[in-house]
């Protein structure tokens, strides 16, 4: 592939939280430079004054553009793969919620068979299963009788056809057999995170120390805030070492929470997701997660009659302007939130950042105070849709 450079734009620059004037020289789909040098062999797309911003990551979503990863062929996962894309989120952790051993077996190596391609859309970068090992008491969307406790047999079974990493599960540390099931995840180069749990601050710090890392889409579907009996929630918010997943829709949480969230946290342990559904993107009507039904009402996705919250319709992008909003802060402080902090959380490499020997991953922002997507860009390829 030609070399393709970016000129007169604001280039983001991650650790200064800085739109410098640069220009940005890719070569197969990679980041060659960044400065003032323009190769005489370089195509050029000119960014007219405009904002380049790094791809955006999302680490928890089981779905958009009405299809689900539980049960996508392969034909599917390359439509999501589109919608994805469209939507400004360039890099995927296809996340699985509750099925049994063989589908989840199953439509891991379906969505597998579409993972990476140079077709300038989104990018599966690995897999998450959010899904069985989980408390009853706290399963929210997820049917009860797909629900199990950890196992290392079938974590042997999953483990085999995520690979390669990055792979991530969310799961109940308080249930039988979690802590050598978290434990075997990391020696195998995976990362946990701490989901839909009765947990204890105890239990959860427990569960730390076997190497859980991150705290599955936080204040949801795990045991909330007491003075006397912390919990999960507050061992969340307060230990430093660990990422906390925030769905920043102001519906799973009140825009309050996720400026406590934000100014509780240290900045690079807070991670933007959006744990979107089939439904994102569509109209409303009936859909499915984790084996339940799903009405979606006016954008909200929600299991009658009970009214449980069931995924989101939310994307990356507007994650981002929500958080703007929500904590008071401005683009360039918004962005780690949605690029760094969730590619470092799964331990992704080569995503998140504009820099020398990352992927040429971006999305094009016309204005800083009040942004709008208007064009992405993966491998240095332009989406075309």
């Amino acid at each position: 592939m030609a070399k393709i450079t970016f000129i007169n734009g604001y280039v983001f620059n991650t650790e200064n939280e800085t739109f410098e004037k640069k220009n940005v020289v890719t070569e197969n789909g990679y980041i060659l430079s960044i400065g003032s040098d323009i190769p005489s062999d370089s195509e050029i797309v000119d960014l007219d004054g405009k904002y380049l911003v790094p791809g955006l990551v999302d680490v928890h979503t089981h779905g958009i553009g009405g299809y689900d990863f539980n049960d996508a062929t392969k034909e599917q996962v390359e439509k999501m793969r589109m919608c994805y894309a469209k939507a400004g989120t360039t890099s995927v952790m296809a996340t699985f919620a509750s099925q049994t051993p063989d589908n989840l077996v199953k439509y891991v190596c379906e969505t597998n068979k579409n993972r990476n391609k140079d077709d300038g859309y989104a990018n599966i970068i690995g897999i998450h299963i959010e899904g069985r090992y989980l408390n009853p008491a706290k399963k929210g969307a997820h049917s009860e009788k797909l629900l199990e406790k950890p196992r290392l047999d079938e974590l042997d079974r999953l483990t085999e056809v995520m690979m390669p990493s990055p792979m991530h599960f969310s799961l109940a540390p308080e249930l039988e057999g979690a802590e050598a099931f978290i434990k075997q995840i990391k020696k195998l180069g995976g990362t946990v995170g701490i989901a839909h749990t009765n947990a204890t601050y105890e239990e959860s710090m427990d569960a730390i120390s076997w190497g859980a890392t991150s705290f599955t889409h936080t204040f949801n579907a795990m045991t909330s805030v007491h003075h006397r009996m912390p919990g999960a929630t507050v061992c969340a918010m307060t230990n430093d070492n660990a990422y906390a997943e925030v769905i920043s829709d102001g519906e799973h949480l009140h825009p309050a929470i996720v400026n406590l969230i934000y100014k509780s946290k240290p900045s690079d342990k807070m991670v933007l997701i959006t744990d979107s559904m089939a439904a994102t993107g569509e109209p409303d009507g009936e859909y499915s997660i984790a084996g339940s039904p799903v009405t979606v009402i006016n954008g909200r996705a929600i299991i009658l009659p009970s009214g449980t919250i069931a995924g989101s319709t939310l994307t990356m992008f507007k994650a981002v302007c929500n958080l703007m909003k929500f904590a008071n802060i401005s683009l360039e402080k918004a962005i780690k939130y949605a690029t760094v902090n969730p590619a470092k959380m799964v331990n992704a490499k080569d995503i998140g950042k504009i820099e020398t020997g990352y992927r040429a991953d971006f999305i094009i922002v016309n204005d800083k105070t009040a942004p709008e997507l208007e064009g992405v860009y993966i491998g240095a390829k332009k989406l075309e849709v």
